[in-house]
């Protein structure tokens, strides 16, 4: 499920940086700055300059020993054939990979099976019945080129699509925003009973909100189809001879509400072990009523020609070679979902490297594993990438290279289906997990191109900043940072950190980066939004417009995303050395500074809305951030004292003593009772919009936007508890560190 810069769902839009935070403690690097890569001077935030050599040491064996024809084989192996959750090719790859890891060396290799809903079609049927016919084929070309696209991969569906046999006219609405239906209500149009055909969009609406805003408009059933507009022929060349959609790639995908909550719809909460108790299908706010099919923009066009009514404003036309209107009618068309119910297995595969000096606290890297077709990109880049990981740290580990802290690899099963692997391990060891677990990496599909691009707590800023520093850019001058500063220099990134369409302002000035406003989409949510544990996402992106689709395979990824896996083996190199910083550190890389500084630019986002600066008093949560800015400065001396004093027993018990507390400083985000209808989603400063777009102080935006003033005071208070909390979390990690 993920989220690229240049695909339909920006990745941009959900991991970009504050721009209206507040000047930052330590600047890392301005955009395009020359950095050349490992200088033994350059700082390692957590290590002494001794330990920084020795970690430099280790990473280099790393990155020696990665390879691209080794990356070529697991690729080509995981993309060989379709693999969606619930298939017996995932569960075959799943158990290829704990058989790898085996091989690899790794401890503790273990399947954990969960059985959920994953209901799959029995028949799908789109028919256009008047003014003309037209059956809706459903299916995408194959090429002469490329053997794969020959292959069967499955019907097309939309998961979790509600059943039903509905015939009625039809309307066209745009993007299916809300505010798309309120134009059409403007012009007369009753939506009541109708089906509506809309489009996936730039900027990115997930297509569960779709789903859930045909559904309050009273719609019979949803059509969702890529116009060229936004992925196809418009952009450039098309599938075979450029990245972008054909006229018959189809978008698939799950319309679940898991911006209610993630995981399996019937266990809310808990895993879905064996004896779990099962809520009734009728009582989940995940599942959605509706019925609903992706379409391709030649089986769209039929349809949209056959339209009546006004015509289309400007803004709501496309790149087919007619005019929009509206309609209702004269098209009638019928739509048929039949889905079968069922609940079945996934498996999560786990394997770790078991750490020398504290086996016990941990690193996770995750991918998922299952694709809606082959799944080039997304995910089996990362997938590949995570498997080459395994094999290189694996055996520096049997020749005695092993990190101090453990690692864990984890591979994800059903994450197109609400995010349901890795919620549900994460529901299932959620106490192991908050009591162990230092951070977690998250790699959904590792390239669609050269371009780098994260998005991370803030107070992992550093670690990743450093890391991408000390890697060659395999295809450009100098380091990742490097170009990815180039990348960013030129380019304006709007900061989406309120909610409600409120935006943060454009800035030309240099830029922040990684982003440090995180939305959802992809394997990290349960881990911050649930655990709450510092989070990296990250990626190599580029042209990409088969998301989701047959073409999303390895003719498109050799030709196009990543020619000669020069980038999808750089990111084992940044990957393994974050991982590797994290679990060898001597004091954990967090720099709470300036996450502080990050949250003063979220409220100073809260305050730039005239009826919230009207109707809210910041001056408590404002006080609250400067006294965790104040506790997180004085942490940073007494690290600076602790790294530059003589090693011995005692430096190494009071860095141990301050690395438990500052683990425990992201938990004190969580409020028990989560945001307000929303209770799954417990961190105060992070939540996905319906639209899978970041809000940054949820609770309080949500309220605003509903101009539900008490519930906002409300919720600034409970914000301003949890940064309490928070500053006397990093004020016991100073005591922890001092002189005793």
């Amino acid at each position: 499920m993920r989220r690229s810069a240049l695909l339909l769902i920006p990745l941009s839009l959900v991991l970009v940086a504050a721009a209206v935070a507040r000047p930052v403690a330590r600047a890392v690097a301005l955009p395009g700055a020359p950095l050349s890569a490992t200088q033994a001077g350059d700082p390692m935030r957590g290590y002494s300059m001794s330990t920084a050599a020795r970690e430099r040491s280790l990473e280099s064996a790393l990155a020696g020993r990665l390879s691209r024809d080794s990356v070529r084989a697991f690729f080509r192996h995981f993309t060989a054939e379709p693999h969606p959750a619930g298939s017996v090719r995932n569960k075959a790859l799943a158990d290829f990979i704990a058989e790898r890891f085996r091989a690899y060396g790794l401890d503790d290799v273990r399947l954990h099976r969960y059985d959920v809903l994953l209901p799959l079609p029995r028949e799908v049927r789109v028919s256009m019945v008047s003014p003309t016919r037209y059956d809706a084929t459903l299916t995408e070309d194959a090429y002469p080129e490329d053997p794969q696209t020959r292959q069967d991969a499955g019907p097309t569906f939309l998961g979790m699509s509600a059943s039903g046999d509905v015939t009625a006219e039809l309307v066209y609405a745009s993007s299916g925003n809300p505010s798309d239906y309120d134009w059409l209500e403007s012009q007369g149009i009753d939506l009541k009973g109708k089906i509506a055909i809309v489009r996936y969009s730039v900027p990115y609406s997930y297509r569960g909100f779709k789903a859930l805003t045909a559904e309050k408009r009273g719609l019979k059933a949803l059509l969702i189809y890529s116009d060229p507009a936004q992925d196809g022929f418009t952009k450039g060349k098309t599938f075979p001879d450029g990245p972008w959609g054909p006229a018959s790639h189809i978008q698939r995908g799950a319309l679940s509400y898991d911006f209610m909550y993630a995981g399996d719809p019937l266990t809310p909460g808990y895993a879905s072990l064996p004896g779990a108790p099962r809520i009734p299908e009728s009582e989940s706010v995940q599942i959605p009523r509706i019925i609903a099919v992706p379409l391709s923009y030649r089986d769209a066009e039929p349809l949209l020609r056959a339209l009546g009514g006004p015509e289309a404003p400007a803004e709501w036309q496309g790149a087919l070679p007619f005019r929009y209107h509206v309609g209702s009618g004269p098209a009638t068309v019928r739509v048929k979902v039949d889905m079968d119910g069922a609940t079945r297995p996934i498996w999560v595969v786990e394997g770790r490297i078991r750490g020398t000096e504290e086996p016990d606290k941990y690193v996770v890297l995750g991918n998922h594993r299952d694709a809606w077709a082959f799944g080039a990109v997304d995910p089996s880049s990362g997938t590949a990438t995570q498997l080459e990981l395994a094999r290189v740290l694996g055996g520096l580990a049997r020749e005695g290279k092993r990190p101090k802290r453990s690692i864990v690899f984890a591979s994800w099963d059903a994450e197109e289906w609400h995010l349901t692997g890795s919620t549900e391990w994460g529901e299932q060891f959620a106490d192991d997990l908050r009591k162990n677990a230092i951070a977690y990496l998250n790699v959904d599909g590792s390239t669609s191109g050269s371009t780098f691009d994260a998005g991370a707590i803030a107070s992992l800023n550093a670690l990743v900043t450093e890391t991408v520093r000390d890697v060659r850019d395999p295809g450009a001058e100098g380091s990742v940072l490097d170009s990815w500063g180039r990348s960013l220099a030129g380019a304006t990134r709007e900061a989406m950190i309120g909610g409600g369409g409120t935006r943060g302002t454009t800035t030309r000035r240099p830029i922040d980066y990684p982003g440090n406003a995180l939305g959802s989409g992809s394997d990290y949510t349960v881990f911050l939004n649930f655990l709450g544990l510092p989070v990296v996402e990250m990626s190599f992106n580029g042209p990409y417009g088969v998301y989701h689709s047959i073409y999303d395979n390895a003719y498109w990824m050799e030709h196009f995303g990543d020619p000669g896996y020069r980038y999808m083996t750089a990111m084992g190199e940044v990957w393994g050395r974050m991982a590797l910083r994290l679990a060898n550190a001597e004091h954990y890389p967090h720099d709470f500074t300036l996450y502080a500084d990050r949250v003063g630019g979220f409220v100073d986002a809260l305050e730039s809305q005239p009826a919230a600066a009207a109707e809210l008093d910041l001056a408590a949560v404002r006080a609250a951030q400067a006294r965790w800015r104040v506790a997180a400065v004085e942490l940073e001396a007494v690290l600076s004292r602790r790294l530059a004093s003589p090693d011995g027993d005692a430096r190494r018990a009071a860095l141990a003593r301050t690395n438990e507390a500052m683990r425990a400083v992201e938990q004190a985000f969580l409020a028990t009772s989560g945001i307000p209808g929303r209770p799954w989603f417990k961190h105060v400063l992070y939540a996905p919009k319906y639209t899978y777009a970041a809000m940054t102080l949820p609770g309080v935006q949500e309220a605003i936007d509903a101009s539900d003033w008490p519930r906002a005071r409300a919720q600034l208070a409970v914000i301003t508890a949890r940064l309490d909390a928070v500053a006397a979390a990093t004020r016991a990690a100073t005591v922890a560190g001092g002189t005793r």
